[in-house]
């Protein structure tokens, strides 16, 4: 199970882009509402999740996505649920995604310490102990971080790349005529 946490003011093509990529992928992804089951993105979308925070369980989890945006980023930050499933994820070693500025929470645990990462511009301060690349997409052991909204295919198909191997994202890919 994939949980992508969403909450207000997030940024929806970093969310849904990847849900989508992961979902043609065959992945079981759940949306997750921090403070609901129908969150606001950054551009004012309405995005009925498919549980809430104090819904989603620990069992067979097999990774946690963090899209961006503001001030989604900051709620994410916030919420008591994200910190407790983002604990665990780094506990157990699975894979732990972020892109835009969230990758800034990524830091501010200390989850990024002597890994490569990427983030929106401006965030870099926040990667701390993290050497910034730059680059749209940065997978460094059990971290994916990738740089804003233009990458959002990228970081997709590198998410379904780390759980389902290169070879059904290059299907994916190829199907949706991504170059």
């Amino acid at each position: 199970m994939v949980y992508v946490f969403l909450a207000d003011g997030f940024e929806e093509c970093e969310a849904l882009a990847p849900v989508d990529i992961l979902r043609r992928g065959g992945i079981q992804v759940q949306t997750v509402g921090v403070g609901g089951k129908t969150i606001t993105g950054s551009h004012g979308i309405p995005v009925t999740c498919d549980m809430t925070a104090d819904e989603a369980v620990t069992r067979d989890l097999e990774a946690v996505v963090l899209p961006g945006g503001m001030p989604g980023t900051l709620n994410l930050e916030k919420s008591p649920a994200v910190q407790a499933f983002l604990e665990y994820a780094h506990e157990q070693d699975l894979l732990i995604a972020a892109i835009c500025a969230a990758p800034s929470v990524l830091g501010h645990k200390g989850y990024l310490k002597g890994k490569r990462a990427t983030c929106y511009p401006g965030f870099e301060k926040d990667l701390t102990g993290a050497q910034p690349t730059g680059e749209p997409v940065v997978k460094d052991g059990n971290i994916l971080t990738a740089y804003g909204a233009g990458a959002a295919f990228a970081f997709g198909l590198a998410l379904l790349a780390a759980l389902k191997g290169q070879e059904t994202a290059n299907a994916i890919r190829q199907g949706m005529k991504i170059s």
